[in-house]
């Protein structure tokens, strides 16, 4: 199961250093011109979490593996993406298959870097992108409504619904809301809005691209930023690209705190980044631990024990019989899964239990 966040803005913002410092690759090019970055790059970084070193000390685990998030750099786009301008068709393409949106907004001023807008406006370059986006949107949903009020008119109770949901989705978009605005009723009517597929109705974390003196209490650009998130019920995080691509070539991690602490920081930012973008797709965590290793994996919130051994291998979903599972606290405090058996905490759960986060598992199935 694997989940993505794409990296989108407009071209020069800062999209490309971020999406390198994020793998420590330089596989997608950062250059100072529009459209450095023709094909969408691919990456899968470590999520942080220091629960896993711990669990892994206790359990004397060999070994350790992280759970991860895939990062998408995406080609910038520009005014007119709606209508082809730049690689607006293809920029409209990519950010379709992704689950989530990390929108780069530059928040620095340097001459020396190109902007495709005159001067820096966060809220404008928002603006431009979210425009085209919903343009997009409402031409895609113009296509198709008439066919399925057609559909609706014989009596297809599914056309009825998804007919309706169309129009609740267009009536939203032409008034300039994007599509996550849209509320609904039932379940229905989530599963066919989910199945349009509106680019407007991917969750969006907002990530801030500072000057390295504004990477630790951002600027007058961040905070007009951070406004216009809050209004949307959306987050931001404060970064310096440069930072993380330079952090990024240091070797060790005795390196990387050293030039954190000279420079007063107290985690790379990509951290944070990394952690919203894990809670903006609604994400939790499980492990699992032995000897061999010790494991973080991913399901997204309210995922039944089945769905999470399906995570493992699609054999334990199918063949599942329980999940023998301890809460993490339990697990550190009374130091261990022995311990915990003995005290009692271990639970048996079966097919309807819901996984929260943190939970150690082991699962019991036959094939």
């Amino acid at each position: 199961m694997g989940f993505n966040c794409g990296i989108v803005g407009l071209p020069n913002v800062g999209k490309s250093t971020l999406f390198n410092a994020l793998t420590a690759t330089a596989a997608a090019q950062a250059a100072n011109y529009p459209f450095c970055t023709i094909e969408p790059n691919i990456g899968r970084v470590a999520v942080p979490d220091a629960r896993l070193y711990d669990i892994a000390r206790i359990g004397k685990s060999a070994n350790i593996v992280p759970t991860q998030l895939e990062f998408v750099d995406i080609a910038g786009l520009v005014r007119g993406a709606s209508k082809g301008e730049g690689l607006g068709n293809q920029f409209l393409g990519n950010i379709r298959e992704v689950d989530a949106v990390l929108h780069v907004l530059r928040c620095f001023e340097d001459e020396n870097i190109t902007h495709v807008e005159s001067g820096i406006d966060p809220v404008r370059d928002q603006e431009v992108i979210e425009t085209e986006l919903m343009i997009a949107d409402m031409e895609s949903l113009e296509k198709r409504i008439e066919p399925m009020k057609k559909k609706a008119k014989s009596g297809d109770k599914d056309a009825i619904i998804q007919a309706h949901v169309m129009d609740v989705a267009l009536e939203a978009l032409r008034a300039g809301n994007p599509a996550r605005t849209v509320q609904l009723k039932t379940d229905d009517e989530v599963k066919f809005f989910k199945q349009l597929q509106l680019l407007t109705a991917k969750p969006v974390l907002y990530v801030c691209n500072v000057l390295e003196g504004d990477a630790k209490s951002g600027n007058k650009y961040t905070e007009r930023a951070a406004a216009m998130a809050k209004a949307q019920g959306a987050e931001s995080v404060i970064i310096c690209a440069a930072i993380e691509a330079e952090i990024a070539q240091l070797g060790s991690d005795a390196e990387k705190k050293e030039f954190l602490d000279s420079i007063g920081l107290d985690e790379p930012g990509l951290n944070r980044v990394i952690r919203a973008g894990y809670k903006l797709l609604d994400l939790i965590t499980f492990f699992t631990v032995g000897p061999k290793e010790a494991r973080a994996w991913t399901v997204r919130r309210g995922s039944k024990a089945p769905q999470a051994a399906g995570v493992i291998h699609t054999d334990f979903e199918k063949g599942f019989i329980r999940a023998e599972t301890i809460d993490i606290k339990d697990f550190m405090t009374l130091g261990g899964e022995l311990a915990a058996k003995e005290a009692g905490k271990m639970r048996q759960e079966g097919k309807d239990y819901t996984v929260k986060d943190g939970d150690l598992m082991l699962f019991r199935f036959n094939v």
